[in-house]
């Protein structure tokens, strides 16, 4: 590849945001232009910058502001612009959050080297990046506009707003004040309904056909 990769970090943990630029400085053509503590700093070098980032690598936990709010106002102002979301959770309302936000791609902080690298390029290749996370088949159910109209009972609805929050299924049986058995039920039986196979997929159905909103 011979192009220079330019980056743009956004982390508020200055240690782990250091190890990231000096890890990149170890791969070829890549460099980084811009490394800020949150989104905030971030949306004010973009605006002024006379050389733009390729890429921006965005925390999702942020003071001032979040990773989700940061990527749609980069996708907002630059469309060609592209995210990869670098966090410590693996849950589908972050995944999910920050795909529908602008993500290309999602990587964990524990990653290994490699993988950063490999996201990178094919970002910036492809401008998509697949991962054992995130899979091709969620990211073409993101970038779907169709939704199938399936009839839900007002359970199945309630189920499916708190699988959008970060509560366990346990969790959501406390508050729903049903037994995790009955969840297992409801779990499995929109599965069924609705051809899905995971909570990622439960959790973009229902942003998807406005259930719940991020």
């Amino acid at each position: 590849m011979s192009d220079i990769i330019k980056l743009a970090l956004a982390d508020d943990h200055t240690l782990f945001r250091k190890g990231v630029e000096e890890l990149i400085a170890d791969f070829e053509n890549m460099e980084v232009l811009y490394s800020v503590a949150n989104g905030k700093e971030l949306m004010n070098q973009l605006s002024k910058a006379k050389v733009l980032p390729d890429i921006c690598l965005l925390d999702i936990n942020m003071p001032e502001m979040n990773g989700f709010d940061t990527a749609k106002k980069i996708k907002e102002y630059w469309p060609d612009m592209k995210i990869l979301a670098v966090s410590v959770y693996d849950t589908e309302f972050n995944i999910v959050g920050m795909f529908r936000a602008g993500a290309g791609g999602y990587i964990l902080k524990d990653s290994q080297p490699e993988i950063l690298r490999r996201a990178i390029e094919s970002l910036y290749g492809n401008g998509f990046y697949h991962s054992e996370i995130v899979t091709g088949k969620i990211l073409r159910q993101l970038v779907s506009k169709e939704t199938t109209s399936t009839e839900l009972n007002d359970n199945e609805v309630q189920f499916l707003k708190l699988c959008c929050s970060e509560m366990t299924y346990k969790e959501i049986a406390d508050a729903m004040g049903i037994s995790h058995r009955t969840i297992d039920g409801y779990r499995d039986q929109l599965f069924s309904k609705l051809d899905i196979k995971s909570r990622t997929g439960l959790v973009l159905y229902a942003l998807k056909s406005g259930i719940s909103t991020l």
